[in-house]
């Protein structure tokens, strides 16, 4: 979908006088009132902007994924479900409606979350909105873990390692997110990890980009947000966790700063939602100093503690005390 002309054409003027009046030396530009109602008005067209994407976007779908057939209540199973295969992620898609929801619980199986992810990600394959941007990638990296799982963290879009993977979060982020997820006394395979964004988005035309990666638009997380959308209708998770501020603003459909965002416990479909900062943030704490590394840690565990409470976690006075 391309980017509405008139308005950059308007930033790129813009741009223009601002360099030209800074390479003089001027530090001030004399603005008409007409001008300036101008530029105020360019926050509502951009958030009309991203409004016209999510709905083109869920126009388009012209199939839902199938709902199987009802069944006879199937016996809990005794040991947890095994993690997706990364070679068959599971993401839905801008240009496919979110499934249609199943009427009790009984009929949610594993076999079933499966085939719905699956779907979904077969179907954000062709997705046009995100592709027409012309900013991202073509590869397509979806979400990895277990279907059936409580947990759900959320990032905001995958990196070179990820892309060459296909997989989120299997880089250094990667890594300090298992710390913390073995922690919590949990594994990788006993939650769910996706992106908003399902591309790695591109720095310039990518040509020269190597192992660079840049933070996704709002109008990029726009276009694939029918996918989580999709993927939360069919995991229903008792909670989510959104990796850092992008995502969080991402899901949320609003700005704001992340220490805000941490204040109170968010929505995302009626799903308690919790935001905490990145996993690379924690990463360049720690190698900015022992102190900063820590604070930042325990920041993180706070949040996670919330998380634990959520989902009816044991939690032990040494985990209450971690990083204190």
């Amino acid at each position: 979908m391309a980017a509405n002309p008139g308005l950059a054409a308007g930033l790129g003027l813009l741009a223009e006088i601002l360099e030209r009046e800074k390479a003089r030396g001027g530090d001030a530009v004399p603005v008409s009132p007409e001008a300036i109602e101008t530029l105020r008005g360019i926050p509502a067209v951009m958030q009309e902007r991203r409004r016209s994407l999510v709905a083109a976007a869920q126009a388009a779908a012209v199939s839902a994924a199938p709902v199987p057939e009802r069944s006879a209540p199937a016996v809990e199973a005794t040991t947890p479900p095994a993690p997706l295969p990364a070679e068959t992620p599971a993401v839905s898609s801008v240009s496919a409606p979110a499934p249609s929801p199943v009427e009790g619980a009984a009929e949610r199986t594993e076999e079933w979350r499966r085939a719905q992810l699956n779907a979904i990600f077969k179907s954000v394959k062709q997705a046009p909105a995100p592709r027409e941007l012309g900013t991202l990638f073509d590869t397509v990296v979806f979400a990895s873990g277990n279907p059936s799982a409580e947990i759900v963290f959320v990032g905001e879009a995958p990196g070179a390692e990820e892309e060459k993977q296909k997989k989120p979060f299997v880089g250094p982020a990667g890594q300090k997110l298992e710390q913390i997820l073995k922690a919590m006394g949990l594994s990788r395979e006993e939650v769910y990890i996706s992106n908003i964004v399902k591309f790695r988005p591109k720095k310039g035309d990518g040509r020269f980009q190597g192992s660079s990666n840049r933070t996704p638009t709002q109008e990029e997380m726009a276009s694939c947000l029918p996918f989580i959308r999709a993927e939360i209708e069919v995991l229903r998770p008792r909670v989510i966790v959104a990796l850092g501020r992008t995502a969080a603003e991402g899901l949320l459909e609003k700005g704001g700063a992340l220490a805000a965002f941490r204040n109170e416990t968010h929505h995302f479909a009626d799903i308690p939602v919790i935001v905490t900062y990145h996993p690379s943030y924690l990463l360049r704490q720690e190698a900015a100093s022992a102190e900063e590394g820590r604070v930042a840690k325990r920041q993180v565990w706070e949040d996670m503690l919330r998380v634990m409470e959520i989902v009816g976690l044991p939690i032990s006075e040494k985990q209450r005390r971690y990083f204190l």
